[in-house]
């Protein structure tokens, strides 16, 4: 067989393997107490806004303290959390995909302890280094993409607009005073690397212009089949055009068929469409991707366009509020921000958070958006 005569011994597969390539087995990073359990959990709970509680067949408990973090942080906010966790972990935590820094105890005391160290650490102006909150019915830490500050195709920042949401919803993350959880999410184009599409109030970056074509320099920085191929709409051709009496290999764009994504600028850096007055944020709403009560959901667009306002967004972040304190004085418990809107309607919801209408929002997706942006025939506004 091919992969005997290569040297693979199916009966001996780790026989002269290089075994310290890739990342160590997790179960060298599992605190013992859930190492010793690791199957065998009988429930958890919620015991406070932040800390949860794990409890093992063996009866053995373990309590979390969970943090919000920036996802960008510095080598010293880290060196702290180490130096948390060898106080009261034993050496251990964990990150979360949502930015969160988890911090686990094997006894109720020793929470508590963690718990007050970790609420009596401020940065110089007087903010906290690490909020304790982010659980149940309350706002999550957001999770995001990288924004102006690494990304090259942002249509938006995100780490600016991530600390200013948070800044207003701060009561939220650290209280269970939502009718049920809310998920934001950030990206900063509509690749949506942040996974926009099914978070309870997604901010997606978005362009409105075609790429600007560098004809001089294109064929020198680019690979044109290569910026061809990576149009998902084929909305990109090879082209040639003439300058000053110069003949230029470049490409042609048929701007009607652009949606603005940048993947041709991924490809060639020839094709920019970053722009001042064309770059904003749309706002979705009511996606989720749990399956309890109802099944998952799509967000669907509620403001097509917000410009950017940098450095604190005020339009995103009044715009967020009140959709976040209509649904909370209306939903029912435990009904996510999409059910809320589907039980009352997508047209109540507009005249409830008072967001002007037009056609061109509540796209579900199904179909292409060339044809429909309606959500269904049954959508009467």
């Amino acid at each position: 067989m091919a992969f005997v005569s290569s040297g693979y011994n199916p009966d001996k597969p780790m026989e002269n393997r290089i075994s310290d390539i890739g990342p160590r087995d997790f179960n060298e990073f599992l605190p013992p107490v859930i190492k010793n359990n690791y199957g065998k959990w009988l429930y958890h709970e919620i015991l406070e806004p932040g800390v949860l509680v794990h409890v093992a067949e063996s009866g053995d408990e373990v309590y979390t303290v969970r943090c919000g973090t920036a996802r960008l942080m510095s080598i010293t906010l880290i060196r702290e959390m180490c130096e948390v966790a060898d106080k009261h972990c034993d050496g251990y935590l964990r990150f979360t995909t949502r930015n969160n820094v988890e911090f686990m105890t094997d006894s109720k005391d020793k929470m508590i302890a963690l718990k007050d160290d970790l609420l009596s650490r401020k940065f110089d102006g007087g903010s906290y280094k690490f909020p304790v909150g982010g659980t149940g019915a309350g706002i999550s830490n957001i999770v995001h993409t990288q924004g102006w500050v690494h990304c090259h195709t942002p249509a938006t920042d995100a780490s600016g607009t991530v600390k200013v949401i948070m800044d207003d919803l701060f009561d939220e993350f650290t209280g269970h005073n939502m009718p049920a959880p809310v998920r934001i999410a950030v990206a900063c184009c509509l690749n949506m690397c942040g996974a926009c599409h099914c978070s309870d109030i997604a901010v997606v970056g978005i362009h409105r212009k075609p790429p600007i074509i560098d004809h001089e320099y294109l064929d020198n920085l680019c690979e044109i089949p290569l910026a061809v191929a990576s149009c998902p709409t084929g909305a990109v051709r090879p082209s040639k055009v003439e300058i000053d009496g110069k003949q230029f290999k470049t490409v042609a764009i048929k701007e009607e068929r652009c949606m603005f994504c940048g993947n041709c600028y991924t490809m060639c850096p020839s094709l920019p469409l970053s722009d001042k007055e064309g770059d904003g944020i749309a706002l979705m709403v009511g996606g989720k991707v749990s399956n309890r009560i109802s099944m998952p959901k799509f967000s669907k667009v509620v403001v097509a366009f917000i410009p950017n306002e940098p450095p604190r967004w005020p339009t995103l972040t009044k715009t967020i509020r009140n959709i976040v304190e209509v649904y909370k004085a209306d939903a029912n418990k435990y009904e996510r921000l999409g059910d809320w809107a589907e039980r009352i309607g997508w047209e109540r919801f507009f005249e409830k958070t008072g967001i002007e209408f037009t056609p061109h929002l509540i796209d579900d997706f199904r179909d292409p958006a060339y044809y429909t942006w309606r959500q269904s025939t049954q959508f009467k506004f």
